[in-house]
């Protein structure tokens, strides 16, 4: 019998190479569907907003055709800037959180922008927030997340990432400490805090309650201390090949597994793996059927419908 709170192991059009709504330089959202079918996951998100379609009823026929069901929808937000970020941001999140609830998802994965980089990829932008845009941060996802819950019935996740003003462990308790749990937690990436040598297991222990959804991804430590040390951009990181395949980065997967587990029976645990842009459009799907494999097998108690 299934243990129905074992984690909800889904997979993300990121695992594709997906980082656009249309782009050649991807698979293309029937190939997509398809071989997620065809690996064995049930579970998937949305995307970039676009990329599935936007139209409800298509896209619950697409998704019924292979036995799959989206667990979230993802926005990028600026809400450090204050009250003028907001209607932008919201008309921008209003789009999504429209689809994502049409079908049948209770999640928004919020991400902050990431630093701006010059023609030379030097940052030119600043890599902190000063102590008026963290108010406005925490303050702005507060009312963010009670509105997403008010308006659309989703719970925001927010997604700390590499080259974003929350991406390391001061950052990600500072977020944490300074908003509502009713209205934002987090979506832990594994990949995205290894990055900046965050441990998942130990932050899942330390806030139980705040560990709302999970991103499966690891990381290449060597390539990431080359990265680290010579300020490679993340984009051009990811084309060298940082994120990679289980069990050949960090960190691994059973203990975060189990420690999600127990803090938050039942949830989602999307796996993710950047590799855009993708030069073999094979390459995906055999590295998805390594990867399913892994985690069957790791230790860890998953279930996948």
């Amino acid at each position: 019998m299934a243990d129905n709170t074992a984690p909800k192991v889904g997979i993300a059009p990121d695992s594709w190479g997906v980082w656009n709504a249309v782009d050649p330089a991807q698979p293309g959202p029937d190939q997509y569907l398809r071989e997620v079918a065809e690996v064995g996951f049930h579970f998937t998100e949305l995307g970039p907003y676009g990329y599935l379609g936007t139209d409800p009823a298509k896209l619950a026929d697409q998704l019924a055709e292979h036995n799959l069901a989206i667990t979230a929808g993802t926005v990028f937000t600026g809400l450090h800037r204050g009250r003028s970020e907001w209607d932008n941001a919201w008309k921008n999140v209003s789009e999504v959180a429209v689809l994502a609830k049409a079908m049948g998802a209770e999640h928004l994965i919020v991400l902050p922008e990431m630093w701006s980089r010059d023609e030379h990829g030097h940052i030119s932008s600043e890599r902190e927030f000063s102590a008026e845009e963290w108010q406005n941060a925490l303050d702005g996802h507060n009312e963010f997340g009670k509105r997403l819950i008010e308006e659309f019935g989703l719970r925001q996740q927010y997604h700390a990432h590499a080259e974003t003003q929350v991406g390391d462990e001061k950052e990600i308790v500072r977020l944490l400490e300074g908003t509502d749990p009713r209205y934002l937690n987090l979506c832990l990436d594994t990949g995205h805090y290894a990055y900046y040598f965050g441990d998942s297991v130990s932050l899942i222990e330390r806030y139980p309650d705040r560990i709302g959804y999970l991103h499966l991804k690891q990381v290449e430590p060597v390539l990431m201390a080359h990265v680290l040390k010579n300020d490679i951009s993340f984009v051009d990181a990811v084309q060298q090949g940082l994120m990679v395949e289980p069990p050949f980065g960090v960190p691994g997967y059973a203990p975060i597994l189990a420690a999600a587990q127990k803090a938050n029976p039942g949830i989602f645990a999307i796996i993710e793996q950047d590799m855009y842009p993708v030069a073999d459009f094979a390459k995906p799907l055999q590295i998805a059927k390594r990867t399913k494999a892994y985690i069957e097998g790791c230790g860890a108690k998953v279930q996948f419908k």
